[in-house]
Formats: structure tokens, C-alpha cells, sequence
């Protein structure tokens, strides 16, 4: 349930302040309520990517947290993300002041509950097919409303203020707060135990999956993938029917006939309700693209979209930004960076990789979070033991508390134990750029890896190779 302080009028054109400005999903938040007249303005820790997006659409951010802030912005709503502690001074001076506070999802939710919403939730996968899913309802001139948790290769942002009944947003269940939405269009591209500061169990995790598939409207639609066992338990248990996408033609929607192509890239057959409709191109790389793809295309026909015209916009569909994104390349050395920050996440994406570029594999891994790495430390091990070589860095705390006993090395051992000689921590990003540069020869391919700030490495390991050093 939404917070009582957010209660109030978002229509009305007012003062807000974000705490968190610089994360992904804030930013994109931030973007849309700028576009709807709002004065905005936020606050951050450290200065990033999104940063710079909001400030050249004119919003003031400052860095760090402080109740100035509330003299300085007269805010009259602040919105702050779940990893500010509500005890935190801003947040307890702005209640002193009776200034409305309220959590991104309070806000979120009520503009998209408003509209016939596209909801995409998934442990894994969800930024790249609410891109897709996005992308396919912009080609075919619905102007939907966007909000995605990483930013559109298509349209250069992560947020977007339409004028059509649609919005399609990407719905993060690391808080629970995803069961705030009601989708009209309801999306689950898997389910896996993930966040585990918040979900004690992988069952838990099933069960709030269930609840948000049952929160859709009425007369709502479901689209699932057959292929998943978290996606399967969950039926089971809640009941719920589905439009279910998966290989092969026994689903809803199917994919035959995968071939990779050369240099990146897949094209397989599409199929609908058993019977083959077309061939399709895919730009991007990866079997997981293409039941992300799936996906899209069955929302799309949900939304009364013709078939060509999705699958004209998919074939055009150049990524979602960190999402094995391409970097650069420097003396025929590959570099590319991915989000991914689950061992399932990392192994799709290495397959991905291999399957495209079979060359000899060097990632830099920058963990995330020190509960994720105490829980599947021994898993993040096991997928990274099928690279070559392996730079660890330290672990990206996301606000958490360090754990006595929890680092990198945890994970090191582990892969030593595996018998993968070639692996080390590195102290900081410029050891791990002279480590893998000093290490890679022509024909190899570099992959950074973590949903922490490692995004700038890659260019530096870029800078370096053409260097020569």
C-alpha cells in the first residue's frame, strides 16, 4: 500500500525533491515528472550517468543528503528511494515540517495505475523486454508513457511522457513494491531468489510473484515463460492462466530454427498457437533475447498491434544500455559491458558471448551487495569458473552495511578450489584495467560485469589497449 504522506494531488503542479536522483529507476521517475510540469530536484551520493541526464533537462541535483536541501528546494513532496533509511535526517526534518514523503513506488504507481498499463517484472531480463515491449508500442504510434529501469539505446533515456492510454514500465520486486501496480498487461520474464535482504526464501519470492500477477485489473492479461520452473511453481500455486512464450511450438507463442549470427545477432522462426508466422532478425545477441522477444510480440498483439508492425520494430531494436553493450575494441581485442549481477544473469550473458565470439573470455566482476555475495558466492563461482580468466573487484556495497567475513575473496577461493588458476581480486579499477590489459592477447574479449558503478571501466580498459600500456 502506498504511504499515507503520499496521499496528494501529483496532477498539480508542484515542488518535489528526489533523494537517490542518480539511480536508474529515480532518474527515470524524475524525467516523467518533469515532463508533466513539476518543479524537480534531487540529491545523490555520488555523481553517475543518470546525474548528468536529469541535469541537462534542467533539474538541480546536489550531491549528499541534507535537511539544507529542504531550505535550499522548498520542496513540497520528497520522494526518496528504499535504500534511505526512513529514520534519515532529511526525511525527518521534512516530517517536522509536515512536507509529503513518500517512496518512488507510491509515485510511480499512481501515474501508472491511471493509464492501461504494460507492467514487466522478472528477477532477470525485465530492463531489456519492457525496451522491447516499449519500442514496439512507439513504432506503431501508441506514444506510450515510459519508465525503464536502465536507459533506451532507441530513444536515448529511460523515461518518457506520452500522450497515448498506454504505459509501459519496468516493475522492480527488490522491495515488495511491485505489488502497488495494476497492470492491464501483466509480464513475468522469470522468477529466481534474488534480493536476499528482503525475500528469507525462494518461495517467498514465488509468493509475491503470485500476488502481483493476481493485483492485474480486471479482465486483465497475463504473459509468462513456460520455460521457467519459478514461473511454473507460481502457477501452480496461484492458479493464474497465462499467454505463455517459450521454445519450440507448444506455447502461446514459440521460437525454432535459432542461428547466431556471426559478429552478433540471432534469427529464428516465430510462432504463434503452434503454427510458424515468420522469420525473425534480431539485432541483438543471446537465446534469452529472443523469449524476451516473445514476449514483446504477445504484448503487442494484446494491444491490437499487427504482427509486422512488431516485428518491424524488434528487428530495429538496438539494446537497452548495459545490457551486453559494446564498448569498443583495441587491437583485436573485444571489449563489452553487461548489468548482470545474478549468477543466472552472467551465465545467459556468457553464453551469449561465446556463442557470437568464441575467443578466450576475461571478465572483470564487480559484486553487488554483501548479502547476494554471502548467499551465492559458491554460484557466482560456478558460472565465472567458465571463463579464462577472471579479475574480481570489491564489492559494490548499494548502501548495505559491510558483513564481517564477506568480500571478494570468498568467491576467489571458490574458483581456486575449481582448479581456475587465472583468477584474482584486484584492490581498484585501474589494477584490474593493467591486470586484464597485461593478460589479453589479440583474438580475446574482455566482458565487465556488475550492477555497481564498474559501467566506466570498460572505456578505461579501451584507452589503455590503444595505449599500448
Amino acid at each position: 500500500m502506498a504511504s499515507a504522506d503520499a496521499v496528494m494531488d501529483i496532477n498539480s503542479r508542484i515542488n518535489i525533491h528526489l533523494m537517490g536522483i542518480g539511480g536508474a529507476g529515480m532518474s527515470g521517475l524524475a524525467l516523467l515528472l518533469c515532463a508533466m510540469g513539476h518543479s524537480v530536484s534531487g540529491c545523490d551520493t555520488e555523481e553517475t550517468f543518470y546525474v548528468g541526464k536529469v541535469r541537462s533537462d534542467g533539474m538541480k541535483v546536489s550531491m549528499g543528503h541534507h535537511r539544507t536541501h529542504l531550505d535550499e528546494y522548498a520542496p513540497q513532496l520528497i520522494i526518496h528511494t528504499s535504500a534511505i533509511a526512513v529514520d534519515h535526517p532529511e526525511l525527518i526534518e521534512a516530517r517536522k515540517r509536515e512536507i509529503k514523503v513518500a517512496r518512488r513506488a507510491d509515485i510511480l504507481s499512481t501515474i501508472f495505475n491511471a493509464k492501461r498499463g504494460v507492467g514487466i517484472a522478472g528477477t532477470h531480463g525485465k530492463t531489456t523486454t519492457s525496451s522491447m515491449t516499449a519500442l514496439v508500442a512507439e513504432f506503431a504510434g501508441l506514444d506510450p508513457t515510459v519508465a525503464i529501469g536502465g536507459e533506451m539505446s532507441d530513444i536515448g533515456r529511460n523515461a518518457k511522457l506520452g500522450k497515448g492510454e498506454y504505459m509501459v514500465a519496468e516493475l522492480d520486486e527488490s522491495d515488495g513494491s511491485f505489488e502497488m501496480f495494476s497492470p492491464e498487461i501483466a509480464i513475468v520474464t522469470n522468477i529466481d531468489w534474488d534480493h536476499v535482504d528482503y525475500y528469507p526464501t525462494c518461495d517467498s519470492v514465488v509468493e509475491a510473484f503470485g500476488r502481483f500477477a493476481e493485483g492485474r485489473k480486471p479482465g486483465g492479461h497475463l504473459i509468462a515463460c513456460g520455460e521457467d520452473p519459478g514461473i511454473r511453481a507460481m502457477l501452480r500455486k496461484s492458479g493464474e492462466k497465462a499467454v505463455m512464450y517459450g521454445w519450440g511450438i507448444g506455447w502461446d507463442w514459440g521460437a525454432t530454427g535459432v542461428t547466431h549470427i556471426s559478429g552478433g545477432g540471432v534469427k529464428y522462426a516465430v510462432c504463434r498457437r503452434g503454427k510458424k508466422i515468420d522469420e525473425v532478425c534480431l539485432g541483438v545477441s543471446g537465446e534469452h533475447n529472443i523469449l524476451n522477444s516473445l514476449a514483446a510480440f504477445a504484448a503487442g498483439e494484446l494491444m491490437d498491434i499487427p504482427f509486422e508492425s512488431s516485428r518491424g520494430s524488434l528487428q530495429r531494436f538496438n539494446g537497452a544500455k548495459r545490457r551486453l553493450q559494446y564498448v569498443g575494441e583495441s587491437r583485436d581485442v573485444l571489449v563489452y559491458d553487461d548489468y548482470g549481477h545474478h549468477p543466472r544473469e552472467i551465465a545467459v550473458t556468457m553464453r551469449a558471448v561465446l556463442s557470437v565470439f568464441p575467443r578466450k573470455l576475461h571478465i572483470v566482476f564487480q559484486p553487488h551487495r554483501y548479502t547476494r555475495t554471502q548467499a551465492l558466492y559458491r554460484d557466482f563461482a560456478s558460472v565465472l569458473g567458465g571463463a579464462h580468466a577472471v579479475y574480481l573487484l570489491p564489492i559494490f556495497s548499494a548502501d548495505e552495511t559491510p558483513i564481517p567475513g564477506v568480500s571478494s575473496f570468498m568467491i576467489l577461493d571458490e574458483l581456486h578450489a575449481q582448479g581456475l588458476k587465472d583468477a584474482v581480486v584486484c584492490g581498484d579499477f585501474q589494477e584490474a584495467a593493467e591486470q586484464v590489459c597485461s593478460a589479453v592477447k589479440p583474438g580475446d574479449i574482455i566482458l565487465t560485469v556488475g550492477a555497481g558503478n564498474i559501467e566506466s571501466l570498460g572505456g578505461q580498459i579501451v584507452k589503455r589497449l590503444e595505449a599500448g600500456v
